[in-house]
């Protein structure tokens, strides 16, 4: 394990203390934290990002993932299914049941049943499992004007059990093209309305959509960058997450030299995000680093893990580890997005390791959930 794992594991005890004595009652009526459980005094991380289902709704069981595949590794995680549901199409694929949207030509559809399973998944949690998960609510359609009311009953009718939205999906590489209906998009007013519902109550937002579109230009201006900043800058009362910092399989960060078809040069992707990290109008955005073609990227080359180390240690209380994990099905698929990262966790302060794998997720979600229960008791009925 790198030194400043090490060291930063070390601390965690007096974090999950510090945590539960400010707490808000509400959120301690979820969450009783009496002493540190054992897990939680050598456990690697939190995830900030973990799907439970694919995308024909197949997963793993909630109480395995807490007992055995988080086991005394992973603190705590967020806990969400897939909104969108594969099509089985026979005329596409014949006798094969695709379980990917890369495995069909077929449609994708917003599958709203997916927050009912988490709910009630985590219902017959026991109390001790419950403790170590933030269930969030994702499936909507974020195109739809009435994608708030969704997610207004489903508080009604889960209370106690949901801190955020997301992830959900606004431009993503092979997938928007595929979604039924109406494509999403970053200036729709019906996203403005849920970003808007999510700061009034308090949830946490993981929003997904790519910084540009696949394969694009080296040394053009991301495409969706402006209307991204311009979206966030909308809702300063929200805490948003932005998922994997942009970046897909064929939406790589931006280069930083020119082209034959473009006489100006951009910045390098670095700076596009520290510039939005300094930016006092996103002082609430968060960014998460998670999936593992953003490892990839991160690991790349010694230049690239130089530099992103060099961003974590700089701002270290605006990024947050995920796995972006589908349904593993035991511990070691769960930690080896983790692992991926060893080259840069071993570069990090112990407390820049600390805040980027576990801290700011306490704070966040910590945060959140204090709030929507302070909601819900005044809300819902």
């Amino acid at each position: 394990m790198p030194e400043g794992i090490k060291l930063g594991v070390l601390a965690l005890t007096c974090v999950a203390a510090s945590c539960a004595a400010l707490m808000p009652s509400a959120a301690l009526a979820r969450k009783p934290q009496p002493s540190a459980p054992t897990h939680e005094l050598r456990c690697l991380f939190n995830d900030s990002h973990f799907h439970l289902t694919n995308y024909v709704q197949q997963g793993t069981d909630m109480g395995k993932y807490v007992d055995e595949i988080m086991g005394d590794k992973v603190c705590r995680s967020t806990v969400f299914g897939i909104p969108l549901q594969q099509t089985w199409s026979y005329g596409n694929s014949g006798d094969f049941a695709p379980t990917y949207y890369l495995q069909s030509d077929a449609p994708l559809y917003y599958y709203s049943f997916t927050d009912a399973y988490i709910a009630s998944a985590y219902l017959k949690l026991r109390p001790d499992q419950r403790r170590r998960l933030d269930p969030m609510i994702t499936g909507f359609n974020p195109a739809d004007m009435y994608a708030v009311d969704h997610i207004r009953r489903v508080l009604e009718t889960y209370p106690g059990v949901f801190t955020g939205i997301g992830e959900f999906t606004i431009h993503k590489e092979f997938v928007s093209s595929k979604v039924a209906g109406e494509i999403a998009s970053l200036t729709d007013p019906a996203l403005d309305r849920i970003l808007d519902f999510a700061g009034e109550v308090g949830l946490a937002v993981i929003l997904h959509s790519d910084i540009d579109m696949p394969f694009a230009k080296a040394g053009a201006e991301p495409v969706f960058l402006q209307q991204m900043k311009d979206l966030l800058r909308r809702h300063p009362q929200t805490m948003i997450i932005w998922a994997h910092i942009g970046l897909g399989r064929v939406v790589h960060p931006v280069q930083g030299q020119a082209t034959a078809d473009t006489a100006e040069r951009n910045p390098a992707y670095r700076d596009l995000v520290e510039a939005m990290i300094t930016d006092p109008t996103l002082s609430h955005v968060y960014f998460d680093i998670s999936w593992d073609e953003v490892a990839k990227y991160a690991v790349s080359s010694p230049g690239s893990i130089e530099n992103t180390a060099a961003m974590l240690n700089k701002y270290p209380e605006r990024f947050l580890f995920g796995t972006d994990n589908v349904a593993p099905k035991d511990q070691a698929t769960q930690l080896r997005v983790f692992n991926m990262w060893d080259p840069i966790w071993a570069k990090l302060t112990p407390e820049a390791s600390l805040k980027v794998r576990t801290g700011n997720y306490a704070r966040i979600f910590d945060a959140a959930s204090a709030r929507v229960r302070a909601w819900e008791a005044k809300n819902v009925k």
